[in-house]
């Protein structure tokens, strides 16, 4: 946790070192910082270009937060549904047992099954047919 403390976003921390997502969003010029919200009890990750805390109004980061932390309970209850709230170090994991569930059911095994199938659906109807199109154009786009 660091010193920094934003009227919407809450307390700022920071991490040591750049997640395998950190590094994927970077390589679309996206930046990276963390925020624990007021009443949360785990910080969110905000990527964004730009200045984070100046491209965008209250109203529309209390949207964000509002969006990310109603999925983020139902995708990840072990972390952002835990029963205490993050310290001043934090230290995420799945194995956290001290949470509460939600009333949402949500399969985890059924999503990675539909990952594949949602793939396999893009590949055959939209990435094989339109193949040529998508590399002339992803070749006129810079990272």
């Amino acid at each position: 946790r660091t010193g920094n403390q934003h009227p919407v976003l809450g307390v700022e921390y920071q991490q040591n070192e750049l997640s395998s997502t950190d590094r994927y969003f970077a390589k679309m010029g996206m930046q990276v910082r963390f925020f624990m919200p007021p009443n949360s009890v785990a910080p969110l990750a905000f990527y964004f270009h730009g200045d984070l805390l100046g491209d965008y109004t209250n109203l529309e980061l209390i949207g964000t937060i509002s969006t990310m932390e109603t999925f983020q309970k139902i995708y990840r209850p072990e972390i952002y549904n835990a029963n205490s709230a993050a310290g001043k170090l934090y230290q995420p994991s799945l194995k956290h047992q001290d949470y509460s569930l939600t009333q949402i059911v949500y399969d985890r095994e059924e999503r990675s099954q539909l990952a594949v199938k949602q793939g396999k659906f893009a590949q055959e109807h939209f990435i094989k047919p339109y193949g040529n199109v998508l590399e002339q154009w992803a070749a006129t786009c810079a990272l």
